[in-house]
């Protein structure tokens, strides 16, 4: 099995590293290990939640002003409360 060796590791990374090791009751090799793995894994977005979730988000904005907001009142809504 390969190896690798770290140099020049920052003592505050260090501890960090040796503590979560010893939270989650693994040597600090194994610890590293771990960090690195999930480095690797891809994050799986659910496309159809998001769209979804984007639609309620919408329709509530929709719902809450009764109308489409004009160019006018974004301009004195940005206004509001400057000088």
């Amino acid at each position: 099995m390969p190896t690798l060796t770290l140099k020049d590791l920052p003592a505050d990374l260090h501890r960090k590293l040796k503590a979560r090791a010893e939270q989650n009751g693994r040597s600090l090799n194994r610890e590293v290990i771990e960090c690195l793995e999930r480095s690797f894994e891809v994050e799986r977005i659910d496309v159809e939640a998001l769209i979804e979730k984007a639609r309620r988000v919408r329709a509530s904005i929709a719902a809450a002003t009764d109308a489409r907001i004009t160019k006018r009142e974004i301009d004195r809504l940005k206004r509001q409360g400057r000088p």
